[in-house]
């Protein structure tokens, strides 16, 4: 193994998930929750995209109509909350679902930043201080710090979760990768990366990582576009088209189980380790899709 890389958790398996896209009202999310908790599919995760759905409420929602599933917001914007009130929403969904939600941070849209005008000079510099802030005070530590974006004094929470709670970081360039490997858990890579770029993140991961002497595992997470059905093809197509991509850029998946599963494993063998299937915005039937990750791809996934 390079020493660029770092290990991946070790597990009998890659992790498998769906995306509940905010495009769906939040209405739908019960049912689509409870499908993917009967069907036994291993996470399912939610946005805090702007402006449509909250990432917290919707996280608490889906973990209270579910037995087991594990939910992931990925990702919530840090110009958008102070850093305690992150923690102390964190500390709650972790104690009162103990090992079931995975909460991601990162500096968020730009553009939509700067509509609610809460747009950082230095985006880098605020998500690096909050995720430090953040990891600490879910340690259970008590924090005064003096930061250009986070200040603190004196604070510590009250019920911080009885375990130690990974918290990971929403990244895409050079500079964002190497800050979550020095001072994140995990990293979560969107959609639009293609298998090379899965392995280039995992070293710069790396390379961050060390740089900061950390060597404990970092969990990859990274969401694949994925469509299914008689217009998967036109629909995978479209939802490029929609985000400046190629058809043949090696992003996205569309087909049955099959062609899925391999995508998966392709993702897995460059270092994910969680591949979340991300539909497309118009998926026609979200439930069914569920049913479609955990009953026909997840056995064909090792």
């Amino acid at each position: 193994m390079s020493p660029h890389f770092l290990p991946t958790r070790k597990r009998s398996m890659t992790g498998l998930g769906v995306v509940f896209r905010p495009q769906l009202p939040p209405e739908r999310l019960r049912a689509v929750a409870r499908v993917a908790d009967d069907v036994g599919l291993e996470e399912l995760w939610l946005w805090e995209d702007c402006f449509r759905e909250g990432g917290i409420a919707t996280a608490a929602a889906a973990l209270a109509w579910t037995e087991r599933v594990r939910v992931g917001v990925g990702l919530l914007p840090v110009p958008l909350r102070n850093v305690a009130l992150t923690a102390m929403e964190a500390a709650s969904l972790h104690r009162m679902f103990p090992g079931r939600a995975t909460l991601v941070v990162g500096h968020g849209v730009q553009d939509w930043m700067s509509q609610v005008g809460a747009r950082a000079a230095s985006p880098l510099t605020l998500l690096g201080e909050h995720l430090d802030a953040l990891r600490a005070l879910l340690s259970g530590e008590r924090l005064t710090v003096r930061g250009r974006y986070v200040s603190l004094d004196d604070v510590a929470l009250d019920w911080p979760p009885e375990r130690a709670v990974p918290v990971l970081a929403g990244a895409t360039g050079p500079r964002s990768l190497r800050l979550s490997g020095a001072r994140a858990d995990g990293t979560l890579l969107t959609s639009s990366t293609s298998v090379d770029g899965v392995r280039q993140a995992r070293q710069l991961i790396g390379e961050g990582a060390k740089e900061a002497g950390r060597g404990e595992p970092h969990q990859l997470v990274v969401y694949l576009l994925a469509a299914a059905g008689a217009d998967a093809e036109a629909r995978l197509r479209a939802e490029l088209a929609a985000e400046g991509l190629e058809p043949a850029s090696g992003v996205g998946v569309a087909g049955d189980a099959v062609a899925v599963a391999a995508a998966v494993r392709r993702l897995a063998e460059a270092g994910a380790d969680t591949v979340v299937l991300q539909p497309t915005g118009d998926e026609p039937d979200p439930e069914g899709f569920v049913r479609f990750a955990a009953e026909e791809v997840r056995p064909l996934v090792v």
